[in-house]
Order: C-alpha cells, then structure tokens, then sequence
C-alpha cells in the first residue's frame, strides 16, 4: 500500500492522546450513567475472575465508560495504549521502538495496577512481552483495535476499518493476545482515537464489549519532557478518573519518567491507583 505521509503518521500516532471524535458518537460514563478480517474469531477469553461490564447502551449498542464513580472514594486508572500499526511492521524491523519494557517494570516496582490497552499487531510484535503483561496479576489487557486503524471518521487521517467489519477486527485482536499466551484479558475495547459514532457502537454490540473512553489526557504523545505530562495528569485527575497513556518508546518517550513523578504527588493525596474493571465494578 502506499506510505503514507509524514503528517499522516503524525497525526495517527498523536490521535490517542486526544479526545474521541467523530459523527455523532457520545462518550457516557457510568457515574452518568480474527485470523483475517472477514472470519468470525470467538469471544474473548474469560480472565481467572469474573470482569464487570456495563449493560448494554440504548438500543442494545455498546455502552462506553469514560470514568468512574466520583463520590466512590479517591481511585484513579492509569491506562496505557500499546499503540502499533500494520504499517509500522518495517520500521519495527528496522530497530524503531514500539514497546516501553523500562515503563513496564516501573509500574511494578511501584506496585501501580493498571490496564493496557494493546493492538493485535503490538501483540505480534512483542509476543513475549504482551505475554509477560498479560500473565501478571498487577494489570489487565483490553482490546485497541488489531491495527490501529479508525471505527469512524474523521479520525486523525487515521486509515479506516472497512464498514461491517468492525466486529471482525476487534475479535481479531483478541485472537492476538491468546496466541501470545495473554492471560488476562477484560472484555474491554478502547476505540483508536476514541473516534466513535451511534454506527459503530450499534455494530459492535455482539461483541460484547464495554468501551473505554477517558476524562484525562495526559499529553504524553510526543512530549518532549515529562514534567509538563505530570502537572497536566495532576491538574486534572479527580476521584474516578480514567487517565489516558502511551506504552510506545516511539511516540511517548518520556512516559515512564511522567509516571514515577505523578505516582507519588497522587498518593500524597490519597489516591489509589486501580484497574478499570475496579472502577467499573458496582
């Protein structure tokens, strides 16, 4: 396929670290409230535990999470985007950096649960670390799309899921994590860019997924020192909220160092760091 261009790629990359876009779709909160594309791969597996999810949005379509409860005690989520693409497979082989192996073990030296949110081809990519992330009790894997490529549009000049096939790419992804032998896996999907609409929420229902949104943006995509990504996440993160991160070398680099200063001033306020499906639970 042709390359896309410099903007392009700039453009998908950053589109995570925004707010969800596109049509008409709506992020609701509770506290408001496939081996190849055409196959039908089976449902997600289950984790070692039951995972809450939300009931099913108006009409039947999928419900979509954005925070937690905020009279529900000083919780929040750090979630990480494991953001690759099917075009960025050569530069991965030409040594560029998709991973962040140092974040991962700040985390748990830190003891921060968290969940990951991971694309297919990341999966494939890092078979041995979605592996390792997967199997710890300390974090959770939910769905990013198998190629990062948008459910709505515009998106960010992201590359588009072809219609009726959102479904398909969603279950293949989680094909992708139980052949890395990813364990704990949440029926949980969080749309790239969080482009959205009522189309594509009324097409995923049979998936059976919650998706998940956020209420803070850190900045980390492209940030070029981590202090400015620790006070906006400080700045903003109130009881309940889901913090958008990157789990990518390449497009976040200062991500793990933005961690190890925002962990301790939120403690120091009495926060405690859970999962998503901690905030979700009843």
């Amino acid at each position: 396929m042709p390359r896309p261009s410099r903007a392009a790629l700039t453009a998908a990359l950053l589109c995570c670290a925004l707010t969800a876009c596109g049509g008409s779709g709506t992020a609701k909160s509770k506290s408001t409230g496939p081996a190849s594309p055409k196959a039908s791969a089976p449902a997600p597996a289950p984790s070692v535990t039951p995972v809450p999810t939300l009931p099913p949005g108006p009409g039947g379509t999928t419900p979509v999470f954005s925070h937690g409860r905020r009279d529900g005690g000083k919780r929040v989520a750090l979630t990480f985007d494991a953001d690759m693409t099917a075009e960025q497979g050569p530069r991965a082989a030409r040594g560029e950096h998709f991973d962040n192996p140092a974040l991962i073990e700040t985390l748990r030296r830190l003891k921060i649960p968290a969940t990951v949110f991971m694309t297919g081809k990341w999966a494939e990519q890092y078979p041995d670390q979605a592996k390792s992330i997967g199997t710890d009790p300390l974090f959770e894997v939910a769905d990013h799309s198998y190629s990062h490529h948008a459910f709505s549009t515009p998106c960010y000049g992201l590359p588009t899921v072809p219609r009726g096939e959102a479904r398909a790419d969603v279950e293949r992804a989680f094909t992708s994590f139980r052949r890395a032998g990813v364990e704990r896996i949440v029926p949980y999907f969080r749309f790239p860019g969080g482009c959205h609409n009522d189309a594509v929420l009324r097409e995923l229902a049979p998936a059976k997924v919650t998706a998940v949104q956020w209420d803070v943006i850190s900045g980390d995509a492209f940030a070029k020192q981590a202090a400015p990504v620790a006070t906006q996440v400080l700045s903003q993160v109130k009881p309940g909220s889901v913090v958008v991160m990157h789990c990518t070398r390449s497009a976040a680099p200062t991500t793990e160092e933005a961690v190890r200063r925002i962990v301790p001033e939120l403690r120091a306020k009495g926060y405690e760091f859970v999962r998503v499906s901690d905030l979700i639970a009843p």
